[in-house]
């Protein structure tokens, strides 16, 4: 795979979470992963962050019911960080260079 497809498929499976939630990364590190490492370290990543949103979203929600709704107002930053982070991750990649997101457990290398 030639480096300009290696880029566009980095972007389209950073893009996916959007559409697919981890669906989207799952689908791109099981079919196009193999490809090419730039893909593959991406499409790890974007997998991750999107199992770490998961984790994320059911601890917030516990604490929102502990807390009788009060932590539901933790879930506005917490959408805003996710579409910042998954932008700026589908720009570098759209860039050629490679992204970590931040507060991401690691799961899948």
């Amino acid at each position: 795979m030639n480096p300009s497809d290696e880029r566009l498929w980095a972007t389209l499976i950073h893009l996916s979470g959007f559409v697919l939630g981890f669906i989207g990364p799952l689908i791109g590190f099981l079919v196009v992963g193999e490809r090419g490492p730039f893909v593959r370290a991406h499409a790890a990543t974007a997998l991750n962050f999107q199992i770490s949103v998961i984790i994320y979203s059911i601890a917030l929600t516990i604490i929102t019911v502990i807390t009788i709704g009060f932590g539901g107002l933790l879930f506005i930053p917490f959408g805003i960080a996710f579409v910042v982070f998954m932008i700026l991750a589908a720009v570098a990649a759209n860039q050629g260079r490679y992204y970590k997101y931040p507060l991401t457990i690691e799961m899948v290398k």
